[in-house]
Protein backbone atom coordinates (compact mmCIF):
# COMPACT_ATOMS: atom_id res chain seq x y z
CA UNK A 1 0.00 0.00 0.00
CA UNK A 2 2.73 2.35 0.27
CA UNK A 3 3.42 2.11 -3.52
CA UNK A 4 0.06 3.08 -3.75
CA UNK A 5 0.13 6.03 -1.54
CA UNK A 6 3.40 7.03 -3.21
CA UNK A 7 2.11 6.49 -6.63
CA UNK A 8 -1.25 9.08 -5.83
CA UNK A 9 0.87 12.06 -4.34
CA UNK A 10 3.49 11.61 -7.50
CA UNK A 11 -0.24 11.58 -9.90
CA UNK A 12 -1.62 14.78 -8.05
CA UNK A 13 1.64 16.44 -7.73
CA UNK A 14 1.34 16.81 -12.04
CA UNK A 15 -2.20 16.98 -12.40
CA UNK A 16 -2.53 19.81 -10.17
CA UNK A 17 0.52 21.76 -11.49
CA UNK A 18 -1.32 21.28 -14.98
CA UNK A 19 -4.06 23.29 -13.09
CA UNK A 20 -4.91 26.90 -15.05
CA UNK A 21 -8.22 28.15 -13.74
CA UNK A 22 -10.46 27.54 -10.91
CA UNK A 23 -12.71 24.80 -12.62
CA UNK A 24 -9.19 22.36 -13.29
CA UNK A 25 -9.36 22.75 -9.66
CA UNK A 26 -12.07 21.58 -8.82
CA UNK A 27 -12.51 18.64 -10.89
CA UNK A 28 -8.46 17.68 -9.83
CA UNK A 29 -10.07 17.96 -6.04
CA UNK A 30 -12.99 15.72 -7.03
CA UNK A 31 -10.64 13.25 -8.48
CA UNK A 32 -8.24 13.13 -5.55
CA UNK A 33 -10.31 13.60 -2.92
CA UNK A 34 -13.68 13.04 -3.73
CA UNK A 35 -15.74 10.18 -2.45
CA UNK A 36 -15.36 7.80 -4.89
CA UNK A 37 -11.20 8.78 -4.92
CA UNK A 38 -9.02 6.43 -4.85
CA UNK A 39 -7.92 8.18 -1.79
CA UNK A 40 -10.79 7.62 -0.18
CA UNK A 41 -11.05 3.97 -0.87
CA UNK A 42 -8.08 3.32 0.86
CA UNK A 43 -9.85 4.88 4.00
CA UNK A 44 -12.44 1.56 3.62
CA UNK A 45 -9.39 -1.30 2.97
CA UNK A 46 -8.65 -0.41 6.85
CA UNK A 47 -10.49 -2.89 7.97
CA UNK A 48 -7.96 -5.63 6.17
CA UNK A 49 -5.13 -4.44 8.65
CA UNK A 50 -4.29 -5.80 11.69
CA UNK A 51 -5.40 -3.22 14.88
CA UNK A 52 -2.20 -2.41 15.95
CA UNK A 53 -1.44 -1.07 11.95
CA UNK A 54 -4.44 0.54 11.39
CA UNK A 55 -3.62 3.68 13.39
CA UNK A 56 0.16 4.24 11.41
CA UNK A 57 -1.82 4.20 7.83
CA UNK A 58 -4.79 5.96 9.19
CA UNK A 59 -2.13 8.71 9.94
CA UNK A 60 -0.56 8.52 6.69
CA UNK A 61 -3.76 8.59 4.67
CA UNK A 62 -4.76 11.78 6.77
CA UNK A 63 -1.34 13.03 6.09
CA UNK A 64 -1.79 12.41 2.07
CA UNK A 65 -4.54 14.06 2.21
CA UNK A 66 -3.80 17.55 3.95
CA UNK A 67 -0.57 17.47 1.59
CA UNK A 68 -3.31 17.32 -1.48
CA UNK A 69 -4.66 19.98 -0.28
CA UNK A 70 -2.37 22.15 0.47
CA UNK A 71 -1.01 21.58 -3.22
CA UNK A 72 -4.81 22.31 -3.86
CA UNK A 73 -4.95 25.91 -2.51
CA UNK A 74 -1.50 27.01 -3.57
CA UNK A 75 -2.20 26.39 -7.07
CA UNK A 76 -5.34 28.02 -6.93
CA UNK A 77 -3.66 30.87 -5.08
CA UNK A 78 -1.01 31.19 -7.99
CA UNK A 79 -4.21 31.19 -10.91
CA UNK A 80 -5.74 33.89 -8.93
CA UNK A 81 -2.93 36.18 -8.78
CA UNK A 82 -2.00 35.72 -12.35
CA UNK A 83 -5.68 36.27 -13.78
CA UNK A 84 -5.27 39.82 -11.85
CA UNK A 85 -1.94 40.83 -12.94
CA UNK A 86 -3.29 39.88 -16.75
CA UNK A 87 -6.35 41.82 -16.17
CA UNK A 88 -4.71 44.90 -14.47
CA UNK A 89 -5.04 48.05 -16.47
CA UNK A 90 -2.05 50.18 -16.38
CA UNK A 91 -3.03 53.98 -16.37
CA UNK A 92 -0.44 56.58 -16.96
CA UNK A 93 -1.00 59.25 -13.58
CA UNK A 94 0.30 62.10 -15.97
CA UNK A 95 -2.77 62.02 -18.43
CA UNK A 96 -6.37 64.31 -17.12
CA UNK A 97 -8.91 62.67 -14.92
CA UNK A 98 -11.97 61.06 -16.25
CA UNK A 99 -15.26 63.46 -15.30
CA UNK A 100 -17.36 61.03 -13.36
CA UNK A 101 -20.75 61.00 -14.55
CA UNK A 102 -23.63 63.27 -13.33
CA UNK A 103 -26.42 61.62 -11.65
CA UNK A 104 -30.26 62.94 -12.01
CA UNK A 105 -32.99 62.99 -9.76
CA UNK A 106 -36.21 60.66 -9.82
CA UNK A 107 -38.65 61.53 -12.07
CA UNK A 108 -41.29 61.18 -9.03
CA UNK A 109 -38.54 63.74 -6.96
CA UNK A 110 -38.80 66.34 -9.64
CA UNK A 111 -42.84 65.99 -10.08
CA UNK A 112 -43.17 65.87 -6.09
CA UNK A 113 -40.55 69.24 -6.03
CA UNK A 114 -42.64 71.17 -9.06
CA UNK A 115 -45.83 70.69 -7.17
CA UNK A 116 -44.47 71.77 -3.94
CA UNK A 117 -43.42 75.17 -5.71
CA UNK A 118 -46.59 75.06 -7.41
CA UNK A 119 -48.47 75.32 -4.28
CA UNK A 120 -46.31 77.27 -2.29
CA UNK A 121 -46.49 80.32 -4.93
CA UNK A 122 -50.09 79.87 -4.26
CA UNK A 123 -49.55 80.65 -0.46
CA UNK A 124 -49.43 77.61 0.51
CA UNK A 125 -47.51 75.43 3.36
CA UNK A 126 -46.54 71.91 3.86
CA UNK A 127 -47.19 69.76 6.22
CA UNK A 128 -46.21 66.39 7.09
CA UNK A 129 -46.84 63.43 9.79
CA UNK A 130 -46.36 59.31 10.07
CA UNK A 131 -46.42 56.90 7.80
CA UNK A 132 -47.85 54.57 11.05
CA UNK A 133 -51.18 55.57 11.96
CA UNK A 134 -54.18 54.65 14.16
CA UNK A 135 -57.82 54.13 13.11
CA UNK A 136 -59.20 57.46 14.39
CA UNK A 137 -56.73 59.78 12.11
CA UNK A 138 -57.06 57.19 9.02
CA UNK A 139 -60.80 56.90 9.10
CA UNK A 140 -62.94 57.73 12.04
CA UNK A 141 -61.91 62.12 12.14
CA UNK A 142 -62.51 61.16 8.46
CA UNK A 143 -65.97 60.69 8.85
CA UNK A 144 -65.48 56.84 7.55
CA UNK A 145 -68.06 54.20 9.04
CA UNK A 146 -67.23 50.93 10.45
CA UNK A 147 -68.17 49.25 7.77
CA UNK A 148 -66.62 51.06 5.02
CA UNK A 149 -64.75 48.18 2.32
CA UNK A 150 -61.06 50.32 3.00
CA UNK A 151 -61.21 49.47 6.94
CA UNK A 152 -61.11 46.06 5.69
CA UNK A 153 -57.67 43.38 5.10
CA UNK A 154 -57.78 43.59 2.09
CA UNK A 155 -57.10 46.96 1.45
CA UNK A 156 -55.42 48.03 4.31
CA UNK A 157 -52.00 47.11 5.84
CA UNK A 158 -52.43 46.74 9.36
CA UNK A 159 -49.42 46.10 11.83
CA UNK A 160 -49.32 45.41 15.71
CA UNK A 161 -50.88 47.94 18.47
CA UNK A 162 -53.76 48.69 16.45
CA UNK A 163 -51.70 50.71 14.21
CA UNK A 164 -51.75 50.76 10.79
CA UNK A 165 -49.99 52.18 7.59
CA UNK A 166 -51.90 55.49 5.95
CA UNK A 167 -53.95 54.57 2.96
CA UNK A 168 -53.77 58.47 2.63
CA UNK A 169 -52.50 61.78 3.25
CA UNK A 170 -55.25 63.04 4.41
CA UNK A 171 -54.56 61.83 7.81
CA UNK A 172 -51.86 65.13 7.76
CA UNK A 173 -54.62 67.46 7.59
CA UNK A 174 -56.36 65.82 10.26
CA UNK A 175 -53.34 66.61 12.34
CA UNK A 176 -53.44 69.90 11.40
CA UNK A 177 -56.35 70.57 12.05
CA UNK A 178 -56.13 69.13 15.47
CA UNK A 179 -53.18 71.23 16.49
CA UNK A 180 -53.46 74.54 14.86
CA UNK A 181 -56.63 77.31 14.30
CA UNK A 182 -58.17 78.02 11.26
CA UNK A 183 -57.45 79.65 8.51
CA UNK A 184 -55.19 76.83 7.71
CA UNK A 185 -54.15 76.82 3.58
CA UNK A 186 -51.68 73.32 3.87
CA UNK A 187 -50.18 70.92 1.32
CA UNK A 188 -49.27 67.18 2.66
CA UNK A 189 -47.41 65.28 0.35
CA UNK A 190 -45.84 62.05 1.17
CA UNK A 191 -46.16 58.37 0.71
CA UNK A 192 -49.08 56.30 1.12
CA UNK A 193 -49.79 52.19 1.49
CA UNK A 194 -52.58 49.85 0.27
CA UNK A 195 -53.49 46.06 -0.18
CA UNK A 196 -53.21 46.56 -3.97
CA UNK A 197 -51.71 44.44 -6.83
CA UNK A 198 -49.08 46.03 -9.02
CA UNK A 199 -50.35 46.94 -12.61
CA UNK A 200 -49.90 49.76 -14.80
CA UNK A 201 -51.99 51.80 -12.08
CA UNK A 202 -51.78 50.28 -8.71
CA UNK A 203 -49.11 50.06 -6.85
CA UNK A 204 -49.16 49.00 -3.03
CA UNK A 205 -47.08 51.93 -2.39
CA UNK A 206 -47.66 55.25 -4.22
CA UNK A 207 -47.22 58.94 -3.61
CA UNK A 208 -50.11 61.53 -2.69
CA UNK A 209 -50.35 65.33 -2.53
CA UNK A 210 -53.55 66.56 -0.26
CA UNK A 211 -54.62 70.18 0.54
CA UNK A 212 -56.93 71.76 2.77
CA UNK A 213 -57.95 75.33 2.86
CA UNK A 214 -59.76 76.74 5.92
CA UNK A 215 -61.04 79.54 6.28
CA UNK A 216 -64.68 81.68 6.67
CA UNK A 217 -66.29 81.73 3.48
CA UNK A 218 -64.70 79.02 1.06
CA UNK A 219 -66.77 77.97 -1.31
CA UNK A 220 -66.65 75.32 -4.49
CA UNK A 221 -65.58 78.23 -6.74
CA UNK A 222 -62.21 78.67 -4.73
CA UNK A 223 -61.76 74.94 -4.98
CA UNK A 224 -62.66 74.96 -8.82
CA UNK A 225 -60.08 78.02 -8.92
CA UNK A 226 -57.27 76.49 -7.17
CA UNK A 227 -57.91 73.45 -9.09
CA UNK A 228 -57.61 75.58 -12.63
CA UNK A 229 -54.38 77.59 -11.57
CA UNK A 230 -52.56 74.11 -10.17
CA UNK A 231 -53.35 72.77 -13.66
CA UNK A 232 -52.45 75.69 -15.91
CA UNK A 233 -49.01 75.72 -14.41
CA UNK A 234 -48.27 71.74 -14.22
CA UNK A 235 -49.02 70.83 -17.32
CA UNK A 236 -49.18 74.59 -19.02
CA UNK A 237 -51.86 77.30 -20.25
CA UNK A 238 -53.66 75.58 -22.47
CA UNK A 239 -54.84 72.56 -20.62
CA UNK A 240 -58.74 73.04 -18.87
CA UNK A 241 -59.85 71.11 -15.59
CA UNK A 242 -63.31 70.49 -14.91
CA UNK A 243 -65.67 68.76 -11.78
CA UNK A 244 -68.36 66.15 -11.83
CA UNK A 245 -70.37 64.87 -8.60
CA UNK A 246 -68.90 61.89 -6.60
CA UNK A 247 -68.69 60.76 -3.08
CA UNK A 248 -66.34 60.77 -0.40
CA UNK A 249 -66.95 59.99 3.74
CA UNK A 250 -65.06 63.38 4.60
CA UNK A 251 -66.53 65.84 2.03
CA UNK A 252 -69.61 67.41 1.33
CA UNK A 253 -70.38 67.67 -1.74
CA UNK A 254 -67.76 66.14 -3.10
CA UNK A 255 -66.26 65.27 -6.37
CA UNK A 256 -63.53 64.17 -8.99
CA UNK A 257 -61.47 66.42 -10.87
CA UNK A 258 -60.23 66.06 -14.44
CA UNK A 259 -57.85 67.83 -16.68
CA UNK A 260 -58.06 67.60 -20.45
CA UNK A 261 -55.83 65.34 -22.30
CA UNK A 262 -52.31 66.79 -22.28
CA UNK A 263 -51.48 63.81 -25.03
CA UNK A 264 -54.34 65.32 -27.53
CA UNK A 265 -55.51 68.67 -26.03
CA UNK A 266 -59.42 67.23 -25.01
CA UNK A 267 -59.66 65.93 -29.43
CA UNK A 268 -59.37 62.55 -27.47
CA UNK A 269 -57.09 59.63 -28.11
CA UNK A 270 -55.68 56.32 -27.24
CA UNK A 271 -54.45 57.73 -23.45
CA UNK A 272 -57.75 59.31 -22.44
CA UNK A 273 -59.76 56.47 -24.19
CA UNK A 274 -61.56 58.79 -26.85
CA UNK A 275 -63.06 61.14 -23.80
CA UNK A 276 -61.00 63.80 -24.32
CA UNK A 277 -60.42 63.92 -20.21
CA UNK A 278 -58.24 62.34 -17.84
CA UNK A 279 -59.26 61.52 -14.08
CA UNK A 280 -56.66 63.55 -11.93
CA UNK A 281 -57.90 63.06 -8.23
CA UNK A 282 -60.88 63.53 -5.55
CA UNK A 283 -62.01 67.00 -4.00
CA UNK A 284 -65.24 68.55 -2.58
CA UNK A 285 -66.36 70.54 0.08
CA UNK A 286 -65.31 69.10 4.05
CA UNK A 287 -68.05 68.02 5.76
CA UNK A 288 -69.29 69.85 8.55
CA UNK A 289 -69.05 66.39 10.68
CA UNK A 290 -65.03 66.19 9.98
CA UNK A 291 -65.02 69.82 11.68
CA UNK A 292 -67.44 68.73 14.84
CA UNK A 293 -65.09 65.95 15.60
CA UNK A 294 -61.99 68.34 16.06
CA UNK A 295 -63.51 70.80 17.52
CA UNK A 296 -64.00 73.44 14.90
CA UNK A 297 -66.78 75.44 14.39
CA UNK A 298 -68.62 74.12 10.82
CA UNK A 299 -70.88 77.38 11.42
CA UNK A 300 -68.40 79.89 11.46
CA UNK A 301 -65.59 78.00 9.16
CA UNK A 302 -65.53 75.99 5.77
CA UNK A 303 -63.18 74.39 3.96
CA UNK A 304 -62.54 72.56 0.52
CA UNK A 305 -59.58 69.50 0.25
CA UNK A 306 -57.81 67.39 -2.37
CA UNK A 307 -55.10 64.84 -3.34
CA UNK A 308 -53.61 64.21 -6.28
CA UNK A 309 -51.53 60.86 -7.25
CA UNK A 310 -47.97 62.17 -7.84
CA UNK A 311 -47.20 58.63 -9.85
CA UNK A 312 -50.03 60.01 -12.04
CA UNK A 313 -49.16 63.26 -12.59
CA UNK A 314 -45.69 62.07 -13.07
CA UNK A 315 -46.72 59.82 -15.62
CA UNK A 316 -48.87 62.14 -17.45
CA UNK A 317 -45.34 64.48 -18.02
CA UNK A 318 -43.00 62.48 -19.07
CA UNK A 319 -45.54 60.20 -21.28
CA UNK A 320 -44.82 56.81 -18.95
CA UNK A 321 -47.27 54.13 -20.06
CA UNK A 322 -47.09 51.94 -16.82
CA UNK A 323 -46.83 53.08 -12.75
CA UNK A 324 -44.45 49.97 -12.41
CA UNK A 325 -41.63 51.35 -14.73
CA UNK A 326 -41.13 54.60 -11.96
CA UNK A 327 -40.05 51.55 -8.78
CA UNK A 328 -37.88 49.38 -11.52
CA UNK A 329 -35.24 51.37 -10.80
CA UNK A 330 -33.98 51.08 -15.34
CA UNK A 331 -31.18 53.44 -15.87
CA UNK A 332 -33.03 53.66 -19.67
CA UNK A 333 -35.58 55.31 -17.53
CA UNK A 334 -33.29 57.15 -15.32
CA UNK A 335 -31.09 58.41 -17.86
CA UNK A 336 -33.95 61.14 -19.43
CA UNK A 337 -33.74 63.20 -15.94
CA UNK A 338 -30.01 63.33 -16.11
CA UNK A 339 -30.01 66.65 -16.47
CA UNK A 340 -32.83 67.37 -14.40
CA UNK A 341 -30.44 68.49 -11.27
Amino acid sequence: MQEQLELIIKQAQEEIARCSNPNDILNTKARFLGKKSELNGLYAKMKELNPEERPAFGNQLNSLRNRIESLLNAQNTIIKETAWKKDRKVYDNTMPGMEPGRGGFHPLTIVRREIDEVFLSMGFEIAEAFDIEDEFHNFDALNTPQDHPSRNLADTFYVEGGKLLRTQTSTVQIRVMENYKPPIRIISPGRCYRNDKPDPSHSPVFHQVEALVVDKGISMSDLQDTLQTFASIMFGSGVQSRIRPHFFPFTEPSAEMDISCVACAGKGCRVCKQSGWLEMGGAGMVDPAVFDILGIDSELYTGFAFGLGIERIAMLKYNIPDMRILFENDLRMLRQFKGEL
